[in-house]
């Protein structure tokens, strides 16, 4: 089983972004210099802990201002670095785009969560960048939601042109394809790219046959921040949106010295 290393990970994203080195930062030898990172809007903050760490890998000191989860305003540090020029540098790409990109994703998931009722979950899927995965579920889970499942090997997706169902997800596209697969044992069963009506008539149908406590219920396909609400009301257990992670308007944030 793979395991998630993020120590080796953030070393890997720093040397794809250092190739054979800089320069321009090299010029700047080993003059020592504070520097803070800056939050440019409001948002959900996130990744502050891998950018710290990222610091640390080329031995600067980096302390962290304000924690991930928290809202952040306009003009707030977010952290304070010491250490050689040259390396601070190096680093502040590297650092910058995690925290972008995390608190991004944390905030695009926090405002979707403030729309449907608590006892809805909001899923992230396994739409993510490849190498990104676990800091983008992380930021779901920080903004509110859920990672759903990292691996393939967690948990089985059963499409429809399949019969057979035990401790499985099952994807259907139809109200009687949802009765089969309840009947079948189905854990949980994805309503894809169902309408807010159709949840709620598969719901109803579900109940009338004594199924709808046997199965959690997720509505996925065209759902975004315009709709989401109706079908936070349809009466669903989780709702999985791939956009969170595959289309992510990323945070401003700066150095400065």
């Amino acid at each position: 089983m793979l395991s998630f290393n993020p120590k080796k990970q953030l070393s890997q994203f720093l040397a794809e972004d250092i190739g054979k080195g800089d320069i321009t930062s090299a010029l700047l030898t080993k003059k020592k210099i504070s520097v803070k990172i800056i939050s440019r809007e409001k948002a959900i903050l996130a990744g502050s802990k891998y950018a710290k760490e990222i610091f640390k890998l080329k031995g600067c000191k980096a302390k962290i201002m304000i924690n991930d989860g928290s809202k952040i305003k306009p003009n707030q540090t977010i952290m304070k670095i010491t250490g050689d020029a040259n390396k601070i540098l190096t680093c502040e790409r590297t650092a910058l785009n995690i925290i972008t990109r995390m608190s991004g994703i944390a905030t695009q998931t926090n405002e979707l969560v403030k729309k449907i009722p608590n006892k809805t979950k909001l899923y992230a899927t396994r739409k993510t960048a490849p190498g990104l995965r676990y800091f983008d579920k992380e930021a779901v889970e920080i903004g509110g939601g859920k990672k759903h499942r990292l691996r393939l090997d967690v948990l089985s997706l059963i499409k429809k042109t399949k019969k057979k169902y035990k401790k499985f997800e099952v994807e259907v596209e139809n109200t009687e394809d949802a009765v089969l697969a309840a009947k079948e044992g189905a854990t949980i069963i994805m309503l894809d790219n169902f309408s807010p009506t159709q949840i709620i008539k598969t719901i109803a149908v579900l109940k009338n046959k004594k199924l709808r406590k046997n199965v959690l219920l997720e509505a996925s396909g065209g759902i975004n921040s315009k709709n989401i609400s109706k079908y936070g009301k349809t009466g669903v257990d989780i709702i999985s949106i791939g956009s969170i992670t595959n289309s992510v308007k990323g945070i401003d944030v700066s150095l400065e010295i």
